[in-house]
Order: C-alpha cells, then structure tokens, then sequence
C-alpha cells in the first residue's frame, strides 16, 4: 500500500472523480456528452469514444490532486493508455491522482428488496493486475431498493466479504452499498444499513483499512460514526441520480462526507465544446463538487 497515496485518502482537501461507467452505462455517458448512437458502430468503438471522453477530462488543466483526489476507472480504461503512459500510472504521476478500479460484474436480479453484487470468479487475477499497474483501491457496488433486513443483511455481508479478498491483496476496497434514491423505504433501508454496517466493522483489521461509498442520507450527519472509525480511510457520497446541484446541496448537509460523483462531474460537458469552454466547465463543476465536500 502506498503509504503517500493513503495519507492523501485520509486527509485530501478535494472529492474522488468516478470515470468508471462500463458497458451497460457508457452509451448514455456518451449520450450525455453529446455522442449520439449513430457514431459507433460496435463496442470497440464506443469505448475509443469514451476512453476519449474520459482522456480528455484527465488531460485537462482543472483536473489535478489539489481538488481531484482520486478517480475510479473501469478496467478497459485502465488497461489504457493516457498521453502515452498506463492510465493509472498517468493520474498518480502526472496528476497526483490516486487511481482506484471498479471490480464488480454488475448487479444479480432483485431478491429481498436488494440486488447483491454477480460472482466475480477472476476477481484474484484481476487484483492482481491492478497491483501491478499501480491502483490503489477497489470499488464495487450493489444496490438497496427495499427496507428488508435479510437483503440489506445480505448486501452488507458480501461487501464485507469480498472486501477481505481485496484487502489481502494489498488494496483499499471502497465498498458500497447504494441505497435507492428513489426507494419508498429509503430512510429505512439507510437505518439497516448502517446499523449492519456498524455490526461488521469490528471484523475489519485497522491495517487493512476499507472504505465506504454511500447514497447521501435522508438524514443529515447519519454517517458521523463511520467517519470517526480508525477502520475506514473516507466515506463518499455517490450522486445517485442527483443533479450536480441537489448533490452538492445534500452533501454539503454532511460533514466529513466527500463526494464521489460521475454523472454530476461530466453534467455541461460536450464533445463539440472547444477546449477553452470544456476546461472552464469542468473547472467550475470541481469547485462546486470540491467546495460541498470541504464541509
């Protein structure tokens, strides 16, 4: 474990960049930055459009360790190169960056009120050549739809489960379990969660530290004793579904909590804006996200 890149997940002044749609996510994210469907052909070149997307974000001026303290990518994007140099070589080296990787398949069908993470049968060779490429950190998500005990009971334990997997790999595995935003349970759901959460903690070595990336609570501050917790390096917010604005808004409700945004990151970024209007957006969009995580 790089003990600099740690320091900076513990005590960075900034929020994590999540680039890490995958394939059943990337033709909206390119949709979304104004690539119509029309312009690919096969998946091979939706994810050259993307990678361009995401090397562009990278790439530019706004984008560095002084506000962007982490990024996630999805494995196609590291297995990339960025101005010449392995992608997760180029975020730590060129940008202080500190790279993560999603690891999760997707998301099993729906089974008491939750959706559990699909078996991930390669996870050991794939960890290990996420080490050897310089990541981090892991992140794999699952989703809470219903406020059913045996589910969230089931969600948290997987996570806590696979993390261990992670975590003797030398890596720092954010874990999370998003709540439904959109859940008629959700304020529910959230109390379950984290009272499973807080039942599982003690079984996390303080030398193999976790993470949390959680759904931004119904209740303000909800999270402050995992915050506080030796065992866990940061908690993050994912946006959920949010606008850029309502995001911020919440999270600036949540002290200690930093964001962990995709879609409200790369919300007014469009590929046919000249460098000068695409940097002054993104640059406006990492303040905002930036100044909501400083509370």
């Amino acid at each position: 474990m790089n003990q600099q890149q740690l320091q900076q997940m513990r005590s960075g002044r900034g929020f994590i960049a999540a680039l890490d749609q995958s394939g059943g996510s990337t033709p909206k994210a390119l949709l979304s930055y104004g690539v119509e469907g029309d312009a690919y052909s096969n998946d091979d070149e939706m994810f050259d459009l993307v990678h361009q997307m995401r090397s562009r974000i990278m790439t530019s001026r706004a984008f560095n360790g002084e506000r962007v303290i982490a990024a996630i990518l999805f494995e196609m994007t590291m297995d990339r190169e960025v101005l010449g140099h392995g992608t997760a070589s180029y975020l730590w080296n060129a940008k202080q960056v500190v790279p993560f990787l999603k690891v999760d398949k997707g998301l099993a069908d729906e089974d008491n009120g939750v959706q559990l993470m699909k078996p991930m049968p390669d996870l050991d060779a794939l960890l290990a050549k996420a080490v050897e490429k310089g990541v981090f950190g892991t992140k794999m998500r699952s989703v809470i739809k219903l406020a059913n005990p045996s589910g969230v009971a089931a969600i948290v334990d997987q996570q806590f489960e696979v993390g261990a997997q992670i975590t003797n790999a030398g890596l720092v595995p954010i874990l999370e379990p998003e709540v439904d935003i959109h859940s008629p349970e959700k304020a529910e759901a959230e109390e379950l969660l984290k009272a499973r959460i807080l039942e599982g903690l003690p079984g996390v070595d303080e030398d193999k530290p976790v993470m949390f990336k959680l759904s931004l609570p119904s209740t303000d501050d909800f999270y402050t004793e995992l915050i506080a917790s030796p065992k866990v390096v940061r908690v993050v917010a994912l946006s959920g579904g949010y606008s850029r604005d309502e995001a911020n808004t919440l999270l600036a409700g949540n002290h200690g909590m930093i964001a962990s945004f995709s879609r409200a990151l790369a919300e007014g970024l469009f590929a046919q804006q000249t460098d000068e209007e695409f940097n002054a957006t993104l640059d406006a969009s990492i303040q905002a996200i930036t100044d909501a995580s400083l509370t």
